[in-house]
């Protein structure tokens, strides 16, 4: 697991309990998206709307829990962006 993922997984964490929501990846791909592209830590093509985002958390949420722990996050984004 990359630690670009790392970085990211705990920018989106909102709450800081370890594991993300629907909510916080929606909401926090949208308020931290463009700053995060711009320090390097995601790709900007990877700053996508609300349906991309909401796509992103249910591709990674493979136990269907609704709550995505680091190692099933970062399984998908060092996938999807190429880390």
């Amino acid at each position: 697991m990359s630690d670009k993922a790392r970085i990211l997984f705990d920018a989106l964490d909102l709450d800081q309990d370890g594991t993300l929501t629907r909510t916080e990846v929606i909401r926090a791909l949208r308020e931290k998206g463009p700053t995060l592209a711009a320090q390097g830590v995601i790709p900007f093509w990877g700053v996508g709307d609300v349906d991309d985002s909401a796509a992103l958390f249910d591709e990674a949420d493979q136990n269907g829990d609704r709550v995505l722990s680091f190692e099933e996050f970062a399984a998908v984004v060092d996938r999807r962006f190429g880390w």
